[in-house]
């Protein structure tokens, strides 16, 4: 399933809630061949990145990797952001954490000598910034920084357009410590995943005001501070390129540059077969079989924390508006019909994915999806229950006909899918209608001005889940954040704010469950599958590939000698 971030990304904090424009999801069935074995589909037991020492790789190279559309923009935080975006700047902007293969959390020495909790009351983190870490004007990396983004992200001031404002929020202060090299952050409510707050980190210019986070990062990186740094755009032929940092303080990285390339996702196999891309997501079995036999070409898997979804859109006067309804339709929806055409043959047993929050193999996972599962006859019973009476083949309501508009990404195996959701609903008397769209634009001209009634699409996330709860599903008109439906309740806020402000890791997983069983009731959308995490990738490179929840070290990412 292709993604919004399509190269993982090194950055692991919070739940970054990013949606895609693409899945790569082919709706096929095993096919002939039995030289691709299933796997499995859960997560944080072993990524796939051919790992190797940095004696056996090559100086220098090209690291040429897809795009699905033009960044909107380069800040990452900024609504008009998508995955992808973290995906690139994750190569040239500083983070705070890092992660194995198995989701444990350190800190990214690169960047902070240490990060410590200090205090639970008041909660008090202190960042030690690493005293080498400079931006690329030559300036170094100061409290100041982390200052300037947690007012900017706290939600404070709506004139900031930002994505989320998970942790941010709940910060009190951030000030001085013993020197510009270090920040005391006291938070003014608790916050369970503090671990994820900085998990990228952009200079001050960038988020002095709301017009610098609107305009600074709009068309590239002025500074950054990683590893690479961007050193061409170009809008015209749709390539982006990033070259070494010549203020890099690190480990000297092994390739010369990256380069990303916009393309329609049809045409990435074959781009990775004539040798254009070193790197390309696959799943459904005719991809990774393509993938699989042809020459010079690896596919490696490890299953990844992203799932493809429908959402539905309950904003006042649309024609979901009623949860009720949603919620019939949900159950007129076979998930497992959908999950079976999808990943046979490529994931063992492939089930439908039944939390928003946690990923099957993630601990806290449970079944929460009682209130929508598949019973057709349930389903026209409550639509009739709620008015909507068959006239035909499509039911009627006060003069309206029962017609829903799906809109997706232009792309056959999104129709597919949408297409098997069609045949269900026609039986119920509901009628889908399938509109597709190009990548660029899709989300900032159809899906964020409410221009559906559902949406597919996917969310990306990562190891400190719950994050995803204030960003995407929890609801203030004021300031809808990443939820594109514009649905809550004020009973689910407040059960959200609880849960992310547990400490207790067994506590907040627990009414992360009561909240997910909620989402469900009030139909906000349906999960579908999550990534089986399959990426063919050029044979001889190394640390880099199926990641799972691993992130990746881009000093390390290489060609074998």
């Amino acid at each position: 399933m292709t993604t919004a971030r399509i190269a993982r990304q090194r950055r692991v904090g919070m739940r970054i809630a990013a949606p895609a424009v693409a899945i790569a999801l082919i709706l096929s069935g095993c096919g002939s061949g039995d030289d691709v074995t299933a796997g499995s589909s859960s997560i944080g037991t072993a990524n796939d990145i051919n790992p190797k020492d940095a004696g056996e790789l090559r100086d220098g190279g090209n690291l040429r990797l897809a795009l699905t559309n033009f960044p909107s923009t380069f800040n990452a935080s900024h609504v008009d952001s998508d995955g992808e975006v973290s995906d690139l700047v994750g190569w040239a902007l500083p983070g705070s954490v890092k992660s194995d293969a198995a989701g444990d959390i350190t800190t990214d020495t690169n960047y902070f000598t240490e990060i410590k909790l200090t205090n639970t009351n008041p909660q008090t983190i202190v960042y030690t910034i690493n005293p080498k870490a400079v931006w690329t004007d030559g300036t170094p990396i100061t409290w100041e920084d982390l200052k300037s983004q947690a007012e900017a992200l706290s939600g404070r001031n709506p004139a900031f357009q930002v994505a989320a404002t998970q942790g941010y929020a709940q910060i009190g202060t951030v000030e001085r410590g013993v020197d510009d090299r270090q920040a005391i952050v006291t938070m003014a409510q608790h916050y369970a995943e503090w671990q994820g707050i900085f998990s990228t980190v952009y200079p001050k210019a960038s988020t002095a005001t709301p017009q610098a986070f609107d305009d600074v990062d709009r068309n590239g990186l002025p500074v950054s501070a990683g590893p690479f740094m961007i050193t061409s755009i170009d809008k015209a032929q749709q390539r982006i390129v990033l070259s070494r940092n010549p203020k890099w303080w690190g480990d000297t990285p092994k390739l010369d540059t990256v380069t990303y390339s916009v393309l329609d996702y049809s045409a990435r196999l074959n781009a990775l077969q004539n040798n254009e891309l070193d790197s390309a997501t696959v799943s459904g079995i005719d991809e990774v079989k393509t993938a699989a036999n042809a020459p010079g070409i690896k596919v490696r898997r490890a299953a990844a924390p992203r799932f493809s979804h429908f959402t539905f859109n309950g904003a006042p006067g649309s024609i979901l508006a009623d949860p009720k309804l949603r919620v019939a339709i949900s159950k007129g929806i076979d998930r497992q019909a959908i999950a079976t055409s999808a990943q046979q043959g490529v994931v063992i047993d492939p089930k439908p994915l039944d939390n928003h929050i946690f990923m099957v193999g993630q601990k806290g996972y449970q079944n929460n999806a009682a209130s929508v599962a598949y019973n057709p006859e349930l389903a026209a019973k409550e639509l009739d229950d709620l008015g909507w009476k068959l006239n035909g083949d499509v039911r009627e309501k006060d003069g309206r006909k029962l017609e829903i508009r799906d809109v997706m990404y232009q792309q056959e195996s999104w129709v597919q899918m949408a297409q098997i959701a069609q045949q269900n609903l026609a039986k119920i008397g509901v009628k889908l209608i399938i509109q597709t769209y190009p990548g660029n634009g899709l989300f900032t001209d159809v899906i964020d001005p409410g221009n559906f009634d559902v949406a597919q699409f996917t969310w990306s996330g990562g190891i400190l889940p719950l994050g995803a709860l204030p960003q995407i599903y929890a609801y203030d008109p004021a300031n809808t954040l990443s939820n594109k439906g514009k649905i809550g309740s004020p009973e689910l806020n407040a059960l959200i704010e609880r849960t992310i402000a547990e400490l207790d890791p067994e506590k907040a997983i627990e009414l992360a469950n009561e909240c997910d069983k909620m989402i469900f009731d009030e139909g906000f959308s349906l999960p579908i599958v999550q990534s089986a995490g399959t990426v063919a990738v050029r044979e001889g490179l190394a640390n880099y590939g199926a990641f799972g929840l691993a992130s990746a070290d881009y000093t390390k990412v290489g060609f074998e000698k």
